[in-house]
């Protein structure tokens, strides 16, 4: 590895700790990675985002670290510095190698971290999906928060950036309009938030690692739905793992489509595409 003179010398800033050589690292969408070897020995990954949002490194490594501490969830890499201009965190070791038992283990981890529970619906400050900007004031249901802080937002935005047609927006509005009586009543689950399948890795511990979190307290069939909707291998192993560790309420299957409304107007906000009238027709089914 050679050594980019300015990501190094950042991150020993942080860190504390020299840097031995850096790598470029390919995939991410949003921010730049660099892969970081250590005077220690460690290896590192560090992001940085030219003019990131206010607090977009911040909320991730807060998001992280909330997550972490539930005993015996969803693993997770290491926070080891966070800033306004960038994140450091320890480096995941990648494995072509998907075993089933690493997915039944992960749909245990998955429902521990969730059974920890959360405060409230939301957190205590907000946090981003993706670019963006993702509002978690509380609310007082789980149905009332999904409206406000999730549908109503993005069904918005999709509608000013011409995302979504007028009809298919008409469709997710009449839903808002029942989810009270569409979702089960449940305390609020520690949420992963943004837990598709490229935010899963599987690591050469051979273990199903997390990562890019969007946390909050929320309905726990969201990080359910969103793994059905973009797919992850042995997913039936990793679902009826953690059905056995945490029973899901009945006619949960159901609901998968619900609360893949806002992943999919997420996604038609930032790329546009078919992702408005998936939601469009997904919605139709509830009305």
């Amino acid at each position: 590895m050679a050594r980019q003179p300015l990501a190094a010398r950042r991150a020993e800033e942080l860190l504390g700790s020299s840097v031995v050589a850096t790598s470029p690292v390919a995939g991410g969408d949003i921010a730049t990675a660099t892969r970081l070897r250590l005077s220690s020995g460690q290896t590192a990954l560090m992001k940085t985002l030219p003019h990131a949002p206010e607090g977009f490194f911040e909320a991730e490594a807060a998001g992280l670290r909330w997550l972490a501490e539930v005993d015996g969830g969803i693993p997770l890499p290491q926070v080891l510095a966070a800033a306004s201009d960038c994140v450091i965190l320890a480096w995941i070791e990648q494995s072509s190698k998907t075993p089933a038992e690493a997915a039944v283990t992960f749909g245990q981890q998955l429902a521990r971290t969730h059974a920890a529970g959360a405060d409230d619906w939301g957190l205590d400050h907000d946090g981003f999906i993706g670019r963006l900007p993702l509002p978690n004031k509380t609310a007082g249901s789980w149905a009332e928060f999904y409206a406000v802080r999730r549908l109503l937002p993005y069904l918005k935005l999709a509608r000013d950036r011409g995302a979504i047609t007028d009809s298919d927006a008409a469709a997710v509005e009449a839903v808002v309009g029942r989810l009270t009586e569409l979702v089960p009543d449940e305390p609020p689950a520690r949420l992963h938030g943004d837990l598709w399948n490229g935010n899963c890795l599987w690591g050469q511990d051979l273990a199903i690692h997390v990562i890019d979190p969007a946390a909050y307290g929320g309905h726990r069939e969201v990080d359910l739905a969103m793994l059905h909707l973009f797919g992850l291998t042995h997913l039936p192993r990793v679902v009826a793992a953690y059905d056995e560790a945490h029973p899901l309420a009945d006619g949960w299957e159901d609901r998968l489509g619900l609360h893949q409304l806002f992943p999919l107007l997420v996604h038609a906000c930032m790329f546009g595409g078919s992702y408005g009238a998936r939601a469009g027709t997904i919605a139709a089914r509830y009305t």
